[in-house]
């Protein structure tokens, strides 16, 4: 794979920073990472040297497992940094604590933090490219490509494909950089949810459809991807049971009939299971979570190895 990119040192805040044909080109370069995923050693050399700090404020088990898998894969030194065992606890400030790292050598940071707009404060402080991991409710851009990776392996293309995303809209940032992302390719996205869960201008924004009614937004659509009903905004009487949206947006086989007969039923992850989704539809033929899970992988591999110019 000869390196003729110019994602070489640059930053990824969110899709909206990069055309369709930059995407598809991490697309193609993904597809290549996930070949070498299926060797017996699925080792290369090609980042040897290179140190690459896993810098979470928030927890998490799928985004910073394989961020650290995929750096590992390219032979690159990692870091993990755990912000309630640092000096954070003691007062100091983001600032400085990047100041420290990047004293010890660090190449490319993965940030993961509530509050949006923190990459660039990284970036910033270091000086050196950052890849978001997810920044509060406002992106997670390779979460999105996973998705989207998820859905070209499989059809081809999302050209002119219908994308039905269902759940929390309000409070994803998974949703939000999944539209970017999938209307740059082509693709028709309707967000379904209740009313209190659905932001304004989800039209005027992303250029999306929205309907609160679940079998509409169902209709001949390609692909259904299920969104994790956040459990702790519960305090805030967005809807009046866990019961009643299950009664109203739950994906079950009833449900999903509306949609085409080889639709892919996908989820960013974690499940709830039973409320947003039923395990006869995560565990179904139709389903591809497990699928995305791998393909995260993948698609951190190839945006490690782009940012930092490996070679293979």
């Amino acid at each position: 794979m000869k390196n003729t990119n110019n994602f070489v040192g640059r930053n990824l805040y969110d899709l909206a920073d990069f055309s369709k044909e930059e995407i598809i080109s991490i697309l193609k370069t993904t597809q290549a990472m996930k070949e070498i995923n299926l060797r017996d050693y699925k080792k290369l050399p090609t980042l040897r040297g290179k140190t690459v700090c896993t810098l979470f404020f928030e927890n998490s088990t799928r985004t910073k497992m394989s961020f650290e898998l995929a750096a590992n894969r390219l032979s690159a030194d990692v870091v993990s940094f755990s912000a309630s065992t640092s000096s954070l606890t003691k007062g100091e400030s983001l600032q400085d604590t990047v100041y420290t790292l990047n004293a010890m050598g660090i190449d490319l940071y993965i940030i993961r933090h509530s509050c949006p707009g923190t990459p660039q404060l990284v970036n910033k402080y270091s000086g050196k490219p950052v890849l978001n991991a997810g920044d509060g409710r406002h992106a997670h851009p390779t979460q999105a490509l996973l998705d989207i990776f998820s859905i070209w392996e499989k059809r081809g293309t999302l050209e002119g494909l219908k994308i039905a995303i269902v759940g929390d809209i309000a409070h994803s940032r998974v949703v939000r950089s999944n539209l970017i992302g999938m209307k740059k390719l082509g693709a028709s996205v309707t967000v379904c949810a209740p009313k209190t869960l659905m932001p304004s201008k989800m039209e005027e924004v992303y250029g999306c459809t929205v309907d609160y009614d679940l079998k509409s937004a169902l209709k001949d659509a390609d692909v259904i991807m299920g969104l994790r009903m956040q459990l702790e905004r519960q305090s805030e009487g967005l809807f009046p049971s866990l019961e009643e949206y299950t009664k109203r947006y739950v994906l079950s086989k009833e449900t999903i009939k509306f949609a085409k007969k080889d639709a892919l039923i996908m989820h960013p992850g974690p499940m709830n299971r039973g409320i947003e989704i039923l395990p006869e539809i995560a565990d179904s033929n139709q389903s591809i979570i497990i699928e995305q899970v791998a393909n995260g992988v993948a698609v951190r591999m190839a945006l490690i190895y782009l940012t930092l110019g490996g070679k293979i």
